[in-house]
């Protein structure tokens, strides 16, 4: 499979899988030994987190699965070149605590290595 290929099928899967709300197959998309960051603003205040390694960052996901659902998905663009790639999307991010919806940009910056997440950075800004 292709570099090209292989970014686009892990980008896609990765993202189907937080549209379901799949834990195990988000972990699954990560090496074990992989980056995670997240870098957004949400009312005003920044939102940063930073993992490495599945044991440090699957609590993050875990939380983000219990307190978001995530709707009317959108894959704007998806960029590969070599081990890298970035994904630009657009969902609708539902709070599981307060209720609220608010559409959102999410732009992945990734480096895949054996078809797997080595490298993962995600920006986020609410709309």
């Amino acid at each position: 499979m292709s570099e090209r290929a292989e970014i686009d099928r892990v980008i896609r899967e990765l993202h189907a899988a937080r549209t379901r709300g799949d834990l195990a197959a988000m972990c699954a998309a990560f090496a074990e030994t992989g980056r995670y960051q997240i870098a957004g603003s949400s009312d005003g205040k920044p939102v940063s987190i930073s993992a490495s390694g599945i044991a440090q960052f699957k609590p993050w996901l875990a939380m983000m699965v219990k307190a978001f659902r995530i709707t009317d998905y959108e894959l704007l663009s998806l960029i590969a070149e070599g081990h890298r790639g970035s994904a630009h999307w657009r969902a609708r991010i539902h709070s599981k605590i307060t209720g609220v919806a608010v559409v959102t940009e999410l732009v992945d910056l990734v480096e895949v290595r054996g078809g797997r997440i080595v490298e993962y950075t995600e920006f986020f800004v609410p709309r």
